[in-house]
């Protein structure tokens, strides 16, 4: 059965540049898309999935790059070849990928947990001693504003009980 092609022009974008660079060790020119996707800069997460299952997740917080495409090409090949928790995405897998994009809006500070809702807002912590980690929003199993919290430390390696700052902010997701 083949997989549904991406339907957003950002999550197009970025199974195209996964199979020029995985396919022909390619970094592809993405100026065409810019003016596509918009012209403008944010925080981009790509994400993808295989069999359903996560199989690479890169991604900034803020942007580092010209323009959005510059940022999902980038994090793109990140999500596909550097994410530490993966192998790299191998040519057999190309087939059996699907993408999404999330681009973030501003974080702003909270106070507490109680202005966090799991499925409407990303979090991000970050301790005093400078570590910091970041959980998009409505993944799967993640339910709660506490367990939301309790996993991006943990992503972090801040201990339970550590001081900690919060952020929260929303994503467009684009599949």
């Amino acid at each position: 059965m083949a997989l549904k092609e991406p339907e957003s022009p950002h999550a197009r974008l970025a199974k195209m540049v996964v199979e020029s660079y995985v396919g022909q060790g390619k970094v592809p020119d993405v100026n065409d898309a810019e003016a596509e996707l918009g012209g403008i800069r944010a925080g981009v997460f790509v994400c993808l999935k295989k069999s359903g299952d996560l199989r690479g997740c890169i991604g900034t917080i803020e942007p580092t790059a010209r323009n959005i495409a510059e940022e999902i090409r980038n994090n793109a090949i990140s999500a596909a070849i550097r994410d530490p928790r993966f192998p790299p995405v191998g040519l057999e897998e190309l087939a059996k990928l699907t993408y999404s994009v999330d681009v973030l809006e501003e974080p702003e500070d909270i106070p507490d947990t109680s202005y966090l809702d799991p499925k409407v807002y990303g979090v991000i912590v970050r301790s005093n001693g400078g570590r910091s980690g970041l959980l998009l929003p409505d993944l799967e199993g993640v339910d709660t504003a506490e367990e939301q919290v309790r996993i991006t430390m943990m992503k972090a390696g801040i201990r339970p009980g550590e001081p900690v700052e919060l952020q929260r902010f929303k994503v467009t997701r684009h599949d």
